[in-house]
């Protein structure tokens, strides 16, 4: 079975169904026409816009994950294919005008499906945003792909100097260096492969939880840098605060089938510009960050 058909199989067998019982209801309820009776205009109208409904749930279905923006647009479509697959039944099927079901399920299916279509895409324009701003995050870095770092495709660290020492330098930017406790310990315990997943996973849990001006490189291992531009020293606090809080509450995975979850911690330290030059920035960077690792009991990676 095709993966993302089998992903989506139950969003699949409830359109099928719905589909079925509806040409079974019109079946059971209902009379041909003779050929002479239908309209074909109508045919090919009605019938050509529940098959492109159809094509769009497929592509959908299959570029998407599973979740909720998958399942509002699946289900919007769903109901505005269902209405017009009653349309291009009643070309085929003379029901009795007594029934009520026939002209209630074409009105009440298209209006349902449109605000459930409307939802998903507002719900979807606010993920594309996010995405977006994700990708901005990363576009300066990828201007000059020397200095990308090929595992969590971020910055190096002398891309990192490189940024300090830029025409815009502040005496009011900061760098704030961050590094995972313990990292040693897992060295021992997982592959590389593991390791290699779990800072590709935490590069993607700090950068979600940075602002589109902070730029975030890796520095070296398991230590990871943050130029924030003309920023006060309560938000570079703040922010420091509030990546520790999100590693703390982020369960990693070891591996993607693995019940198994690894709770980590990082350890921080911020260095304002002031009159210092890029190098000298970094190295008071690390030599704090290097303190507070050793005053955790952690020990320090060389800076």
């Amino acid at each position: 079975m095709t993966p993302w058909i089998h992903l989506h199989r139950r969003k699949l067998a409830l359109i099928f169904a719905l589909l079925a019982c509806t040409l079974a209801l019109n079946l059971t309820f209902g009379d041909s026409k003779v050929l002479q009776q239908i309209d074909w205009m109508d045919v090919f109208g009605e019938g050509g816009s529940a098959l492109a409904f159809a094509v769009w749930i497929m592509l959908i279905l299959g570029s998407r994950p599973a979740g909720r923006v998958t399942d509002l647009l699946t289900l919007g479509l769903g109901f505005m294919l269902l209405a017009f697959w009653q349309d291009t039944l009643d070309e085929f099927i003379r029901l009795p005008a007594e029934l009520w079901w026939d002209h209630t399920l074409e009105s009440i299916s298209m209006p349902v499906g449109i605000a459930l279509l409307t939802y998903g895409l507002f719900h979807w324009h606010r993920e594309q945003i996010s995405i977006n701003t994700q990708l901005n995050k990363r576009e300066k870095i990828f201007r000059d792909h020397r200095l990308i770092d090929r595992l969590t495709q971020l910055g190096r660290d002398d891309y990192l100097i490189q940024q300090f020492n830029l025409p815009e330098q502040n005496t009011n930017d900061a760098l704030l260096m961050v590094q995972l406790d313990d990292f040693a310990t897992l060295s021992r315990t997982y592959s590389h492969t593991v390791l290699d997943r779990l800072l590709s996973d935490l590069s993607d849990v700090l950068l979600a939880n940075l602002h589109s001006d902070d730029l975030l490189c890796r520095y070296a291992g398991e230590r990871f840098a943050i130029v924030l531009r003309n920023t006060s020293r309560e938000y570079a606090q703040t922010l420091a605060d509030e990546l520790q809080h999100a590693v703390q509450h982020t369960a990693f995975k070891p591996d993607a089938n693995s019940r198994q979850r690894l709770h980590l911690s990082l350890q921080t330290a911020i260095a304002f510009r002031e009159n210092d030059s890029a190098s000298a920035l970094v190295k008071k960077a690390n030599q704090r960050l290097n303190a507070n690792m050793s005053a955790h009991g952690t020990r320090p990676e060389a800076a």
